[in-house]
């Protein structure tokens, strides 16, 4: 067995991205603009389904960005956000000026729990602050309680940015992720389920929201022959190079997912009768999870003392990466001054939780030097 390094999650090329870059070079087509962008963001909408719009940008983040100006959500506003997940869908809000509400996670999808959620929102609307929106993750790939949430945030008539980064491919009861809220967020960064090696996309109900998302996107120029501004715009347009690699990326989305999905399957397998080690998993058959990461937790209490930090430095020490889950945002320093509510069911599931490699190039030489690691650990300590 070679020593190389296993990745948590790396880029996998299906082989005709090559194609479209070819192309955009030989049209000059080298800028935020072109028939890449218009062609990949319609290769979304078709996928993704359910009349949606969709424009290409260059992060997920500009994307949750653009979502929260979109919603008229300003400097002195308070906008809930779940506290299970990447700083990514927490930052834009302090970009506004905004104060972030951090909710707890439930234990059947590790998502937003609608139990804490509307506790939140009651005590801040008593507080004189009703939340100006709603972040809403799909964390791993795993839909959220996409119903629950949405009853809570339609009682308050409160508008949700549905965090969709990690779940391109997901559905609930047939469904696609990304389409769920009233704006949708998909990333394309290096280590997502597809790649434009940095990228995302915002996910809008109407034209019109589509069209002023890509005016911000594009510096809020007026329509004017001079360049005029009556607007704050940002830069964060997806390029016709990087649009192009995505065009074909789409082309092995479903195997991507596939993919993924059967390195979920394998965990289920080399975990089984293991006490106290559970693999992430969809609560029933209305979820279907991409399986971005696979993850499990670890109970030290029935492991005989093993954790997930014995997991992590074993793997580390083969060359293999894996990763603690997100680390909840209420606990980060640059966010532990704002509100929390819930209990401790996402620091739990941090302290005993792992990410494991979830890439969907592995091959069976990689899958044994993994399984190989798990034995070590568990059967042969």
């Amino acid at each position: 067995m070679t020593n190389s390094k296993i990745w948590l999650s790396s880029p996998h090329m299906g082989g005709t991205e090559q194609n479209y870059i070819q192309e955009a070079f030989d049209a000059n087509w080298i800028a935020p603009l072109g028939p890449n962008v218009a062609g990949f963001e319609q290769d979304l909408e078709s996928y993704l389904c359910n009349e949606v719009h969709v424009g290409a940008l260059s992060s997920g983040t500009a994307a949750l960005h653009l979502g929260l100006i979109l919603l008229g959500v300003q400097s002195g506003d308070e906008v809930i956000c779940q506290t299970m997940t990447f700083s990514a869908s927490a930052n834009p809000i302090l970009y506004q000026g905004a104060t972030p509400v951090f909710i707890d996670s439930e234990l059947e999808t590790w998502n937003l729990c609608p139990i804490a959620l509307e506790k939140a929102i009651v005590d801040r609307i008593e507080k004189g602050k009703k939340p100006k929106a709603i972040i809403a993750v799909h964390l791993y790939g795993m839909p959220y309680q996409v119903e629950a949430v949405r009853a809570v945030a339609n009682k308050y008539d409160i508008p949700i940015i549905e965090d969709s980064a990690e779940a391109l491919g997901s559905s609930y009861k047939g469904q696609k992720c990304g389409t769920f809220g009233d704006i949708g967020v998909l990333s394309f960064n290096g280590n997502k389920i597809i790649t434009t090696s940095g990228g995302g996309a915002i996910v809008t109900k109407t034209a019109a929201q589509k069209d002023k998302a890509i005016f911000y996107a594009t510096q809020a120029r007026d329509a004017a022959p001079h360049y005029q501004h009556s607007e704050i715009g940002y830069n964060y347009r997806m390029s016709n190079i990087c649009a192009g690699i995505g065009r074909g990326q789409m082309e092995v989305l479903d195997q991507h997912v596939a993919l993924r999905r059967a390195m979920h399957d394998f965990y289920v397998e080399v975990f089984k009768g293991l006490n106290g080690v559970t693999v992430f998993t969809a609560p029933n058959a209305d979820y279907f999870s991409n399986h971005w990461l696979s993850a499990i937790l670890i109970d030290p209490l029935k492991t005989n003392g093993i954790t997930r930090e014995t997991l992590r430095l074993a793997f580390e020490a083969k060359n293999i990466e894996s990763r603690p889950l997100w680390k909840p945002m209420h606990l980060q320093p640059v966010f532990e001054k704002y509100p929390f509510y819930g209990n401790k069911v996402a620091e739990t599931l941090f302290e005993n939780g792992l990410c494991l490699p979830s890439s969907s190039n592995l091959t069976e030489e990689d899958r044994g030097r993994i399984a190989e690691v798990i034995k070590s650990v568990f059967v042969n300590r």
